[in-house]
């Protein structure tokens, strides 16, 4: 405190003066950096953002096609066991008409 008695009461508002500008410039660069870095993490989420909504989109279609691919299947399986059904019932009518003409199965 010898130095107070040397440049005064003014020589120790100008050091803390000069303390706190240099505080300031510090915080002034911390400041610019971090802006720096949020506006580099916002540039980057935002083509994150837009991937994962392009990647949504296209499983959203991937989705489509294969439950439109699922329902021609069944449509397809569905179709071939009724012309199956239809092939075998109309066997059996046939069957069933040739042995009636031929009087088997009746009762005398």
């Amino acid at each position: 405190m010898a130095w107070v008695g040397q440049f005064g009461v003014a020589g120790l508002i100008a050091w803390m003066w000069l303390a706190e500008r240099r505080a300031s410039a510090v915080r002034e660069k911390q400041l610019t950096e971090v802006h720096a870095r949020v506006m580099l993490e916002r540039q980057e989420t935002e083509v994150l953002l837009k991937a994962l909504n392009d990647n949504t989109r296209a499983l959203a279609s991937l989705e489509s096609c294969q439950r439109s691919v699922i329902g021609a299947m069944g449509r397809a399986i569905e179709r071939g066991a009724a012309e199956r059904w239809s092939e075998h019932g109309s066997e059996r009518r046939a069957g069933e008409r040739g042995t009636a003409q031929r009087g088997v199965g009746r009762s005398a």
